[in-house]
């Protein structure tokens, strides 16, 4: 009898243990400055090893390094800039067209889901990358063309690379063609969000970011199609619209 009480005692502290950590992680993972980690669909290379790192919003990301440089393999989602002070989210198509200063937005094919925002991040224009706040969170930055083009190199160039950073399958991108995901960047068809505010290429196209100043020989922006494997330094686009809403990677400093 008095084995049978122990062993009932030891039961109920038992699952008390594991009910007390189950509530705690539920409580983490729907803390208000975070509400997006974990819920991302995108399809990760289950083959590869990758890190983490989090953003000054609490959102934390997959970074897997490729050659000798270490990328976020999501895309970024952050409000705030570095220093903490709140990036403008524009959700108005005029106000967008009208502004010259940093701001984010969330794609409307993405229609305010978590899941959807966490898969996808927010598209940013160009301003918020030049802003002296720093849209990167800190030990990260945003690439520079160069940096592109050393990781272009590297896959075996522009012909080929794109196919080697995109996710597979067709959960996300409408096509799939020459994707491998062998680096594990993961990268998705997130579109783009127009100077006259609407928003396209959801599903076609992934269009993300550098930072550099505009020129006709090298725009700030890098672009994958699921129609081929091709990295193209270039929109198919709008190229030289700072106005522009596009997704963002960054780079390990």
């Amino acid at each position: 009898m008095k084995k049978e009480k122990i062993i009932g005692f030891l039961l109920l502290v038992l699952s008390g243990l594991i009910m007390l950590f189950t509530t705690n992680c539920s409580k983490d993972n729907d803390r208000p400055d975070n509400p997006t980690n974990g819920k991302t669909t995108a399809v990760f290379n289950s083959g590869l090893i990758y890190g983490a790192m989090t953003d000054q919003d609490g959102n934390t990301y997959k970074t897997i390094t490729i050659g000798t440089q270490t990328w976020m393999a999501e895309n970024l989602r952050t409000t705030k800039y570095r220093n903490g002070e709140t990036i403008p989210e524009v959700a108005d198509s005029i106000a967008w067209g009208n502004l010259k200063t940093g701001a984010c937005c969330i794609n409307r094919y993405c229609n305010n889901d978590i899941k959807m925002i966490a898969t996808y991040g927010r598209l940013y224009n160009w301003y918020a990358l030049a802003d002296t706040r720093n849209l990167a969170p800190r030990g990260w930055h945003i690439p520079t063309n160069s940096e592109w083009t050393e990781l272009s190199d590297y896959l075996g160039g522009p012909n080929v690379a794109g196919g080697k950073l995109k996710e597979t399958g067709t959960l996300h991108w409408v096509f799939s063609i020459e994707a491998t995901n062998e680096t594990g960047f993961t990268a998705l068809p997130g579109g783009h969000r127009c100077t006259n505010g609407c928003f396209a290429l959801f599903g076609y196209d992934g269009y993300l970011w550098s930072y550099n100043e505009f020129n006709v020989d090298a725009p700030p922006v890098w672009a994958m199609s699921g129609t081929n494997g091709e990295l193209h330094n270039g929109p198919l686009y709008e190229p030289g619209e700072k106005g522009v809403g596009r997704s963002v990677r960054c780079v390990k400093d």
